[in-house]
């Protein structure tokens, strides 16, 4: 686009309440996107910093000005777009020419008077600089970070410096090769830039918020991370920021959406420089931030909240997932949306397509760090210092670095993957991953240190949310399914699931919800501390592991909060996952000798000969010696169903032996807020005992529905420690003894019009005994994720030759399953 009028008739200026969505080839996508927020969202209580832009005319001004059009084309020809070889000493040659131009008079004088302006209209000095491309912030094309903006500038001789490098940031080596790599024309390509009210972040806080699960692509949670002071800290990955998960479902309608909060380092605070330079690149300063706001969430429940509503809003009226950043006035205390663009990297996937690795076998692992990305893959690793290294890495070696920012980019689409020393799953490196389906962990620490340059190593990210950097080359493998060649049995298929980190990425593949969440994983990796432990903190003699405890709970006066919290929060992740599909949680059923494991556990429990058929399951539930800690559990299911409105949970009781304990259990779960019935509460008993069987009846009459726990149904009717190697050999579900159990159960379930199902390895490894299911009609059958899709094919071909040997639909297969 080129001027159309005669420069004394251009108009550089609009306001932000002038701009619409539709002016982006005017104001470019990042001021066409704040327009829009200013006039149509501004008035559904979205707070947008006020501001105005100055038009791509005054870019082209300044190009033709300076007759820059014709030397840059030039300059370009010679671009090495193969190997990129040049690009480095193009792009310094391009922005030295354009640094070395005048802005036009014309320009500057337009400019300068709408600050003046906007200062004394509105009584501000400070404003914050921002380039907006026209080929910005497209729904197909994300030029986030490739070009500069400019925070906490003051007086008209640094903004018209900051105007000028924006104009000039047009060309970075990284927006470049974007440009390159996305096939659009570099000279149709044009630069507004939006002058804005700063926001005092710097006193306060600031952040990001997508409207989709960031790592998974899961469309029904907002994803808000903060740190304190300025955003690029998260934005450029040098600090690990604070973390908000927010179900959308159940938050529209008014409930507590907040399911998930995580604690980040936020090491660093980014703040006003207190000397200024003629420079708009000195004009902040990171420093470290005080220990005691470290321990401090950056924003409280009624902000996250606020933030929430507001992504919501946003994203209805773009009517597409969105990318949002925000910030925090120190000086007001107001919340502001200050930038919203469309998510590029899930909103178009559609997840035919599951791709899944596992490690075949484990090294010494040499660093870990949030994971990004679920894949495994190894190579050779590259130190890299900064990006005037990058004649040192080979195409497919793996980067690791203290940090990365844009000018990154061109480097990083040669990697095999990335790690870094700091950042979170929303710093630069993070989002540069997914958009290129790399590899990454980040915020390692240490990455630098552990790992030597030029050695060969894997980086695993197919574990959930922990990635693991392992010495050498290890041996993995990848599993491909295709979801649309997969058809689901009439028998419902259930999967079990105790790791949270999984369950939006878990929550894509063909499932009818989850048969078995087993809450001991959540004790053992979340919560870590014996729940009496907790209740008698102030009574343990075990100084150590006081200290732990402390330590770990140092967020929390009433350490009993800590569990509840903890526990709520993970089986919240997992419900919401697969909301509104049935999500069945086990109480706990830890043995003594696992909960003596846990801190603090040594002094609540009595060591048992054979703890497999010992102090577990219901008969703790009652106990005086563990009453206290199962009303702990309770109390974080009532929060996860009633607080945060996920009702799709139905609790389940394990190893309830006698009908007597059924009664006490049932009573002990009404007296803490989990009455049977009540907003739709169901409650399950497992059947892995021959009383359980035997008394069926009588045990419907407790409970809404059965699951066959085969693994100790089959220890008890044997009587086989399952423990033991000795006799391991014996142990079979197939067993005549174990299968006419099974029968009996089954029929006695649907006698009573209760719901029956199984959760166990048998009918993913066993056809037969899958068939067998079948042939009694049980409702449903949970696997682990490993297991689910031969499960399904095996469940498949038994309905199938159950209803018509000749059904077409013979000879079932998984096509993709490689």
């Amino acid at each position: 686009m080129e001027p159309l009028k005669t420069s004394s008739e251009i108009k550089f200026i609009k306001y932000f309440n002038d701009i619409k969505i539709s002016d982006i080839k005017v104001v470019g996508g990042k001021n066409a996107s704040i327009g829009e927020m200013n006039n149509v969202l501004s008035s559904l209580g979205v707070k947008v910093p006020i501001g105005f832009a100055i038009t791509v005319e005054a870019y082209w001004e300044f190009i033709y000005f300076n007759k820059l059009k014709e030397r840059i084309t030039e300059l370009l020809k010679k671009l090495d777009i193969k190997n990129f070889s040049n690009l480095s000493d193009i792009g310094e040659k391009i922005r030295t020419l354009m640094l070395n131009s005048l802005l036009p008079e014309n320009v500057s004088k337009q400019i300068t008077t709408a600050y003046h302006e906007f200062q004394l209209t509105h009584n501000i000095n400070d404003v914050a600089v921002r380039s907006s491309a026209t080929a910005e912030d497209l729904p197909n094309a994300s030029f986030a970070g490739q070009h500069d903006s400019f925070l906490n500038i003051f007086g008209e001789e640094l903004l018209l410096i900051a105007v000028h490098h924006c104009y000039v940031s047009t060309f970075t080596d990284r927006a470049i090769k974007y440009r390159v790599d996305n096939s659009f024309d570099h000279m149709q390509v044009a630069m507004s830039v939006g002058i804005q009210k700063m926001v005092r972040s710097d006193l306060a806080c600031s952040g990001i918020a997508f409207t989709i699960e960031p790592e998974s692509g899961f469309k029904d949670i907002i994803h808000i991370s903060g740190c304190w002071g300025l955003g690029d800290n998260i934005v450029q990955g040098a600090i690990i920021p604070d973390e908000f998960y927010v179900f959308k479902p159940t938050f529209i309608e008014g409930k507590n959406g907040i399911v998930s909060k995580k604690l980040g380092s936020k090491l660093k605070t980014l703040i006003y420089a207190a000397n200024m330079d003629h420079d708009p690149e000195v004009t902040v300063t990171n420093i470290n931030t005080p220990l005691e706001k470290t321990k401090e969430f950056v924003i409280n429940d009624s902000e996250i909240k606020q933030l929430a509503k507001w992504a919501l809003t946003i994203e209805k009226h773009y009517g597409k997932p969105m990318d949002i950043e925000w910030a925090k006035d120190g000086l007001t205390g107001e919340l502001f949306i200050v930038q919203a663009r469309p998510e590029t990297t899930h909103s178009k996937d559609e997840w035919y397509e599951i791709n899944e690795y596992k490690l075949k076998e484990k090294g010494k692992i040499l660093t870990t760090g949030s994971a990004i990305g679920d894949k495994i893959t190894s190579g050779i690793a590259r130190i890299l210092n900064s990006p005037t290294e990058s004649s040192k890495l080979n195409k497919n070696e793996i980067v690791v670095t203290e940090i990365t920012n844009p000018d990154w980019d061109p480097i990083m689409k040669k990697a095999a993957a990335i790690i870094t020393n700091s950042g979170g799953r929303t710093s630069h490196a993070s989002i540069v991953a997914r958009e290129l389906g790399l590899v990454a962990v980040v915020g390692t620490v240490n990455g630098t240190e552990k790992i030597k340059d030029g050695e060969m190593i894997t980086v695993c990210c197919a574990d959930g949310e922990t990635g693991t950097v392992y010495e050498g080359k290890l041996e993995w493998e990848k599993k491909g399914i295709d979801k649309k060649n997969i058809v689901m049995p009439k028998t419902e298929v259930m999967m079990i699931l105790g790791d949270p980190r999984k369950a939006f990425k878990l929550s894509f593949y063909p499932n009818n919800g989850i048969g078995l969440l087993r809450i001991e994983f959540i004790i053992n990796n979340s919560i870590k501390i014996h729940p009496m432990a907790l209740v008698k903190f102030h009574e343990l003699k075990d100084q150590e592991a006081k200290k732990e405890i402390e330590k770990l709970t140092f967020q929390y006066k009433d350490k009993k909060e800590y569990f509840i919290d903890k526990l709520a929060q993970s089986v919240a992740t997992i419900a919401c996952a697969f909301y509104p599909k049935d999500v069945i949680v086990r109480m706990s059923d830890f043995k003594t000798n696992e909960y003596a494991n846990l801190i603090g556990g040594k002094e609540f429990e009595t060591p048992e000969q054979n703890p497999m058929i010992g102090f577990r399951g219901a008969s703790r539930y009652y106990s005086e010696k563990y009453k206290e800690a199962f009303q702990l559990e309770c109390l974080a299911m009532k929060k996860v169903r009633d607080e945060m409105g996920l009702i799709n949970v139905k609790l389940m009781i394990p190893f309830c032996r006698t009908i007597e304990e059924g009664k006490k259990v049932i009573q002990l779960m009404n007296e803490n807020g989990l009455k049977r019935g009540e907003n739709g509460l169901e409650i399950y008993v497992m059947v892995e005992i021959p009383s359980n069987v035997i008394l069926v009846d009588e045990f419907a009459e407790l409970f809404d529905g059965f699951s066959i726990g085969s693994n100790d149904l089959t220890q008890l009717t044997l009587g086989i420690d399952r423990d033991s190697g000795i006799i391991s050999g014996i142990f079979n579900e197939e067993n005549p003894a174990v299968k006419k159990l099974i029968v009996w159960i089954i029929a006695a379930a649907k006698r009573n019009k209760k719901k029956i199902g199984l959760c166990g390895q048998a009918p993913s490894d066993r056809p037969g005994f899958a068939s067998f299911l079948v042939k009694q009609k049980i409702d449903s059958i949970a696997f682990v994720p490993d297991a689910l899709v031969k499960g399904i094919e095996n469940i498949y071909k038994a309905e199938t030759e159950e209803e018509d040997k000749n059904n077409k639909h013979i000879g079932f297969m998984v096509p993709g399953l490689q």
